[in-house]
């Protein structure tokens, strides 16, 4: 039986910031939903993802600024290049043996790296 990770949360301070940020990125805005007052539901997609995240009201405890995401993308230097376009301040290339990365932060301080690697155990 296959196991996918669909959904992460990712706790902001403000929601209408963050959702532009992230769609200034290139994530889709596949939900926006005010469930109730206290409960605002926003599911972005990052481009060819089949994993989301969650940002909005009422939905986790953790403190803004502390969540972590890695993603891998084709390629490093795209992807910085991608960032950089958008107004985003991201990182170097960060070449390592395993793969090379680019690193970028949120609005509210989460922290993201993008990995390229030659080829994957898991496809």
């Amino acid at each position: 039986m296959d196991w996918k990770i669909e959904l992460i949360p990712v706790p902001v301070t403000d929601v209408d910031r963050a959702k532009a940020f992230y769609e200034k990125v290139g994530f889709n805005a596949d939900h926006d939903h005010k469930v109730h007052e206290g409960l605002r539901f926003v599911q972005l997609t990052p481009p060819g993802s089949a994993c989301s995240i969650v940002i909005g009201e009422g939905l986790t405890d953790k403190t803004p600024g502390t969540q972590e995401i890695q993603v891998v993308v084709a390629h490093a230097e795209v992807a910085r290049k991608q960032l950089l376009d958008a107004g985003v301040d991201a990182s170097e290339v960060d070449v390592q043996p395993w793969g090379n990365f680019v690193y970028f932060r949120d609005p509210d301080g989460n922290s993201w790296s993008l990995q390229a690697i030659e080829s994957r155990p898991n496809g």
